[in-house]
């Protein structure tokens, strides 16, 4: 070898050795892949929301096993479609467990199918991740189970609903009632629960609490019963198809009110905002997550670019991602170190870990609390204004869905009485 080569070999170690582990191959993974099982809502009335979230664990799996997998093998999601059944819950996650012996459990997308996964991961003593589940684990108080939601805190409902109730009472002058309605289902049931605390809190009173089936197709007399109160506040705890629905009612029986909205469930989805357009204008509701300063962090950005490439060549799926994509991928993510900094699955080990690490995620870094959720909530409460149409480019844009709540993030005013903010 001449001493030229020999010092351009010499030159070529040093240059790989001073590139970031990054920006290096990573061994490809091998082995038996790991399995993780859940059930999701493909179909029904959750599945705008449920295929998008399987879009992003299916990034997450193909950014991992491009990145030497998980714990040097390959990672591969099983699931099946609950079709937004509720019934269908516990015989999915016990084929999950007896038929595909996944390795890794985490639950489906909301309250009313995370909730039936509880007695089966109990009873197999699982640790389970719930996404979008509303306060699942106040009535079964299992230690090994993990929320992935922002409304947080010691008293999650009470989180889900505050935004609400906190812009309600800085109005001139101070609103004095409200109305409660929701399906009668575990999601709204839990959101009514907050709702009504967060009333007493702010000293509304409440003259009007009423729940309907969830298979309900009209309801305009649900909405007929409300103005028969004349509340100051309607505050709906909705599924996106009750949520469409009771939108439409208000505008045909031309619902008075200082602010109407609140828990509907389905208009953070790109679909439903354009199927709606400008009915949506004037609802004060909740959300988790909007591309503006302070949550759209260079992660959160790159992820977003990856997956609406992807949801564009993709048929039912949120082309946006901006409610519940992000947070899909993070469920992953949270489970993916977890597994990772106990070199394995077992399940003990892995509650440990989960209660007493942070873990950084697209959505900013994760905590749990001793409850198994966040241990500070992030709860955003906005509104519709200056909706016209049904494009999609507008609802790309902060300004038609301004940001209340909290003062950190707000970046515009609430524009009340409901009727007069209702016009585009």
């Amino acid at each position: 070898m001449t001493a030229l080569s020999c010092r351009i070999r010499l030159l070529l170690v040093a240059l790989l050795a001073a590139l970031p582990l990054a920006a290096r191959a990573a061994p490809a993974p091998a082995g038996k892949p790991i399995t993780i099982g859940f059930d999701i809502e493909l179909t029904g009335g959750l599945a705008p929301n449920g295929r998008a979230a399987l879009l992003a664990m299916q990034i997450w799996e193909r950014n991992t096993n491009a990145h030497g997998g998980l714990l040097g093998r390959p990672v591969k999601l099983v699931y099946y479609d609950d079709q937004s059944n509720p019934a269908l819950v516990p015989g999915i996650v016990t084929k999950l467990l007896d038929v595909d012996h996944v390795d890794l459990l985490i639950g489906g997308n909301g309250t009313n199918v995370v909730a039936p996964a509880m007695p089966v991961a109990i009873a197999h003593h699982l640790t389970l991740l719930g996404l979008f589940g509303l306060d699942v684990n106040h009535s079964f108080h299992y230690r090994r189970y993990f929320s992935i939601i922002p409304a947080g805190g010691m008293h999650p409902t009470q989180s889900f609903s505050q935004g609400f109730f906190a812009v309600a009472a800085e109005l001139k002058p101070k609103p004095r009632t409200v109305a409660l309605v929701g399906a009668d289902a575990e999601f709204s049931q839990n959101a009514l629960r907050g709702a009504r605390e967060m009333a007493e809190h702010y000293g509304f009173k409440v003259v009007y609490s009423g729940t309907y089936p969830p298979n309900t197709a009209d309801y305009t007399p649900v909405v007929r019963a409300i103005a028969a109160h004349h509340p100051d506040l309607v505050f709906v705890g909705s599924y996106p198809p009750d949520s469409v629905g009771m939108i439409r009612a208000a505008h045909e029986v031309g619902l008075k009110a200082r602010m109407f909205g609140g828990g509907m469930v389905g208009l953070q989805a790109t679909a439903i905002k354009t199927e709606l357009g400008p009915l949506l204008n004037g609802i004060v509701n909740y959300d988790f997550w909007l591309p503006v300063k302070g949550l759209a962090t260079a992660k959160a950005r790159a992820f977003l670019k990856e997956y609406q490439a992807a949801a564009a060549k993709v048929n039912g799926v949120d082309k946006l991602g901006f409610y519940l994509p992000p947070f899909a991928y993070a469920d992953l993510e949270v489970l993916g170190q977890a597994v990772r900094g106990i070199g394995g699955f077992d399940q003990a080990k892995l509650a440990a870990y989960l209660r007493s690490h942070t873990f950084q995620t697209v959505v900013g870094p994760i905590k749990f609390g001793p409850n198994g959720e966040w241990a500070a909530p992030r709860v955003l409460e906005t509104q519709f204004q200056g909706v016209k149409g049904h494009g999609i480019k507008q609802f790309t844009d902060p300004k038609t869905e301004v940001i209340l709540w909290p003062a950190i993030y707000r970046n515009g005013a609430v524009r009340t009485p409901y009727q007069t903010a209702a016009k585009p």
